[in-house]
């Protein structure tokens, strides 16, 4: 069964989905070890993790190779964050097709202006919603297998009600799943739950402007998926920080190695064993021997 079909399956069991948010080959393979069922390649994680911030600043095409390390690395469904769909929606059907190809099971697209912002900044621009009907018309009728999941932003830059009357036209146009982008109170929250029979995708991060509510509270409520895009980096981005600082002040990372993954953990996270039982299965029985005269010329 395809990724997008284990992950359209699960959704309809009606529990509720928590996804960690990833960037490489290495994130996605710690995500997969620790349960989860799903993954979400993180858009502003990937810029991040490439050293700019989560302002639209990468294309497609680095956006594509990054999520190409993490579908690799796993066996899990990928939802992927596709950003704006990289234009109109001529640009979308390519968008779609590029990453239902590179084994995406899922792929968020926003209603924001091009360069687009992190949801949970200000200054966001917004499309008219008749465009991103037809970009989201767009990538239904492109898509073969992958959920297509609607984001909005419209909550930041015109209020609640047109971030529901929006996730309601786009609803209409065939989304798989809404998701309405940065609510600022639980009041809220329960408000979009109330206002869609569809699926409800909801983000959550600490120091977000949306209140942290526990995944059951939120099922309870009717979301099926919740994503947490960047903990898993701010968690490696702390422990690097104090680490540099350990070495630079020390000269050694002795202040801080009871933290570091044991030597054996590093190597069986990236299935060390696995790869040295495939060198040893392939190796030559009788590897002939160099010739002497010749390896002296």
């Amino acid at each position: 069964m395809s990724g997008a079909a284990r992950l359209r399956a699960r959704l309809e069991e009606g529990r509720i989905l928590v996804v960690p948010g990833v960037y490489d080959g290495l994130s996605a393979r710690i995500a997969t070890a620790a349960g989860f069922e799903a993954i979400y390649c993180s858009g502003g994680a990937v810029a991040r993790s490439t050293g700019v911030p989560d302002l639209g600043l990468l294309s497609m095409s680095e956006v594509l190779g990054r999520l190409r390390e993490v579908v690799d690395a796993t066996e899990l469904p990928v939802i992927a964050d596709a950003d704006t769909g990289y234009g109109n929606a001529l640009n979308v059907i390519r968008t779609v097709r590029e990453f239902e190809r590179m084994g995406a099971a899922a792929i968020h697209l926003e209603d924001q202006v091009a360069p687009k912002k992190c949801g949970h900044y200000s200054g966001q621009q917004l499309i008219r919603a008749e465009e991103m009907v037809q970009k989201l018309r767009a990538a239904v009728d492109t898509r073969r297998e992958m959920l297509i999941i609607a984001r909005t932003d419209a909550r930041g830059q015109a209020g609640l009600a047109e971030a529901i009357r929006r996730g309601r036209l786009y609803a209409d146009a065939g989304a798989d799943v809404i998701f309405i982008e940065a609510p600022t109170s639980r009041e809220e929250i329960e408000t979009i739950a109330g206002s869609f029979s569809e699926p409800l995708l909801i983000n959550m991060f600490a120091g977000g402007r949306t209140p942290l509510i526990p995944a059951a509270e939120l099922e309870q409520m009717g979301y099926r998926l919740v994503i947490v895009p960047s903990d898993l980096q701010r968690a490696a981005i702390r422990a690097m920080q104090l680490t540099a600082e350990a070495l630079f002040r020390d000269g050694s990372s002795k202040a801080v190695r009871d933290r570091l993954a044991p030597f054996a953990a590093r190597d069986a996270i990236v299935d060390l064993a696995g790869w040295t039982e495939l060198d040893s299965r392939y190796a030559e029985a009788d590897p002939p021997r160099a010739n002497h005269r010749e390896a002296g010329q």
